[in-house]
């Protein structure tokens, strides 16, 4: 459960490659807490995980993502080419 859904998160970010020993330590953190029995084991878990993607997270690269500033220059710049 947790695996999956940390493989996922990964894979969205795209560090599974540039990063693959956080990676993995990721992966194997979110086996063991799929498999705690202990609260108390859990939580030093889920706290490690929360650390490693967290890192993760930070080395990621952004998605560039367009706002409406840049939908209107790439009209224009496509209307003036025409």
């Amino acid at each position: 459960m947790n695996e999956d859904a940390i493989r996922r998160e990964l894979e969205r970010l795209d560090v599974m490659t540039r990063h693959p020993g956080l990676s993995e330590l990721a992966l194997s953190l979110a086996r063991s807490a799929d498999t705690a029995e202990a609260p108390t084991a859990l939580a030093a878990v889920a706290a490690q995980l929360r650390a490693v993607m967290k890192d993760l997270c930070s080395l990621a690269t952004p998605a560039e993502e367009g706002d409406a500033l840049d939908d209107l220059a790439a009209r224009r710049a496509q209307r003036l080419s025409s």
